[in-house]
């Protein structure tokens, strides 16, 4: 197990460190209401009091009630600025633009959210010189488990090289709320998503393939595929000349 004390001491003195080499005058996250946001949250408000953690739920159930909720209780508990902005009339404005141009499929309509959090994101951070902190951690990054140019992009992450059990140990270490730790992790992009059932394998097989090179062939042969045709995500677009 890490040691937690030492890993918040080195991350804390990280973001300050891209603070003042940027000259921002603050930062600014997506608060979705899971682990991720949360510890990154925590992370960037002991680094900086001027951090806040905006809500963006967009039409699913789940973002307007349990994700709300969680989201703002981590909020309270360390003290984070929060602001909500609903974002479903304007991802329902995309959909009818774009009626009778082309059919689209779920993976299209699933990732307009994540695009739109992260144009609310940058647009505020610009009006108030803040940098965007990015949430994905390091099985979300291998898998390719984000949406290229929406919750992919962010001026600086101070978690990406955690695991997912990492995280959770993390967020026991900081004394996070519960009901973050225990909740199924979801990208809540429609009602009843999960990540460990839209994938088709579990963060623990993740982690421990990540780790060790081990898993069940089943498992492997998922996460192998996920980060073959993701790998484009992971890298800067390819230029002419360069």
């Amino acid at each position: 197990m890490r040691d937690y004390k030492k890993e918040l001491e080195n991350r804390v003195e990280f973001i300050k460190k891209i603070l003042h080499e940027s000259g921002a005058k603050g930062i600014i996250y997506g608060n979705s209401g899971g682990k991720d946001s949360a510890l990154v949250g925590i992370l960037c408000k002991k680094a900086c009091d001027n951090t806040t953690g905006i809500i963006m739920p967009c039409e699913s159930k789940r973002n307007f009630e349990e994700d709300m909720k969680d989201g703002l209780d981590v909020a309270r508990q360390f003290g984070i600025e929060t602001r909500t902005v609903d974002i479903t009339p304007v991802k329902m404005e995309i959909l009818k633009a774009l009626d009778g141009k082309t059919e689209l499929n779920r993976s299209a309509v699933s990732n307009i959210a994540p695009r739109l959090r992260m144009t609310t994101l940058y647009a505020i951070g610009a009006a108030e010189g803040k940098l965007v902190a990015g949430t994905g951690n390091r099985a979300e990054t291998y898998m390719g488990y984000f949406t290229k140019y929406g919750d992919g992009g962010c001026d600086f992450n101070p978690i990406i090289d955690l695991t997912v059990g990492e995280v959770y140990e993390f967020l026991e270490y900081l004394g996070a709320p519960a009901n973050i730790i225990k909740k199924a992790p979801s990208a809540g992009l429609y009602e009843g998503q999960t990540d460990e059932k839209e994938m088709g394998v579990t963060y623990a097989a993740i982690d421990k393939y990540m780790t060790t090179g081990e898993g069940d062939p089943k498992d492997i042969e998922i996460i192998q595929r996920y980060h073959r045709v993701s790998q484009h995500k992971r890298q800067m677009p390819r230029y002419y000349g360069v």
